[in-house]
């Protein structure tokens, strides 16, 4: 089972003297700290202007992971299609795999925050499903084949070769992030590894993994890869200090997502691609914050080692093998009690995980 580290590089939940540049200090030891302790994997989101998660160019900080380690495989989670343009996120994938030995494992998502879509002058979010559409079949055509092009109505592209040309196959070195039907379909379509945060009882996710599963035999021929999980967590000994810092900084972290993405406003309702979003935010006006957090807290393993094991035996019970991605430093947690608590699961979660099958 492949194990990875989720960076989000946020500053809500800290003391408001915390600066930026001290959170990048601290996210980056511990990207170099994971393959120490034996990680397959970083992953660092993209977002953009709040203290939500501010990471713009994931592929650009992945370049200096890649110059301060050797092995660790670099992984995007996710690149934020309709803000780049196809070009330049085709070049700068084939550059990122060609100096780092062919490390890149490309994610790629379509965006959700209506205040992140806003500063990008001339993109609407209304077409945001076009783009990741159009976008994501251009870029994965050209990591096959060398050449990217175009005749959709928002990326119209001429033949042009990539340069450095892409020397390794990114088959299964694919990944997009599916949370709705639609956004199941295209990554099935591209041939992409499921992501799928773990925000609710995973018995009500798992109909969308079926739905991934049988889309993405009927697009490429054949079984679907693992889906990859992504936890917020917080590993420790003692099992009530490890429920109070997690169940804490948990809701710390879901009401700075609450107010990143608005989910208590009805604007998503009838916003084009987003209906499906709409409703998941109208079901959460309706049980309140407090059963959003119990319901994230049930579906996020936390806890001590023994504790943690189970809630991933049980997730792997409802939906079979997966890859995972946790995430240390979040919702307040000081950088010392994440680096201990990474340390902990390095020891002891992950390589019972990495044994599985």
């Amino acid at each position: 089972m492949d194990v990875g580290l989720q960076l989000i590089f946020s500053s809500y939940g800290w003391d408001t003297d915390v600066t930026d540049g001290t959170v990048y200090e601290q996210e980056l030891r511990l990207a170099e700290l994971a393959e120490q302790l034996g990680f397959d994997a970083v992953w660092p989101t993209e977002h953009h202007f709040f203290d939500y998660s501010f990471c713009p160019d994931n592929l650009e900080l992945l370049a200096f992971v890649a110059g301060r380690t050797t092995d660790i495989k670099l992984g995007t989670a996710a690149v934020i299609l309709p803000w780049n343009e196809p070009l330049r996120v085709a070049e700068k994938v084939a550059l990122l795999d060609t100096v780092s030995g062919g490390r890149v494992r490309f994610g790629m998502g379509r965006g959700l925050s209506r205040r992140e879509f806003a500063p990008f002058v001339g993109i609407d979010m209304d077409t945001s499903r076009e783009r990741f559409d159009e976008s994501s079949m251009m870029i994965v055509n050209a990591l096959k084949s060398g050449y990217i092009e175009g005749q959709g109505p928002f990326y119209p592209q001429p033949r042009t070769e990539i340069r450095p040309r892409p020397e390794r196959s990114f088959d299964d070195r694919i990944y997009a992030v599916a949370n709705s039907t639609d956004s199941i379909e295209a990554c099935a379509r591209v041939g992409g590894r499921m992501i799928m945060f773990s925000e609710a009882h995973w018995e009500r996710r798992l109909p969308g993994i079926e739905r991934y599963r049988e889309r993405y035999e009927h697009h490429q021929g054949k079984t679907a890869p693992p889906t990859m999980t992504a936890d917020f967590t917080f590993c420790h000994n003692d099992p009530d200090h490890a429920r109070d810092v997690a169940e804490q900084c948990m809701a710390t972290y879901l009401q700075s997502l609450l107010e990143h993405y608005e989910l208590m406003g009805d604007h998503l309702d009838n916003m084009e691609g987003y209906q499906g979003y709409g409703k998941q935010a109208a079901k959460l006006r309706e049980i309140g914050f407090d059963k959003y957090v119990d319901g994230f807290l049930a579906a996020n393993a936390y806890g001590t080692p023994d504790q943690m094991l189970e809630k991933y035996r049980e997730r792997f019970d409802v939906i079979g093998p997966f890859e995972e991605a946790a995430c240390f430093r979040y919702g307040g947690i000081a950088y010392e009690d994440a680096e201990a608590s990474m340390r902990l699961y390095a020891e002891t979660v992950l390589p019972e995980l990495k044994s599985w099958d």
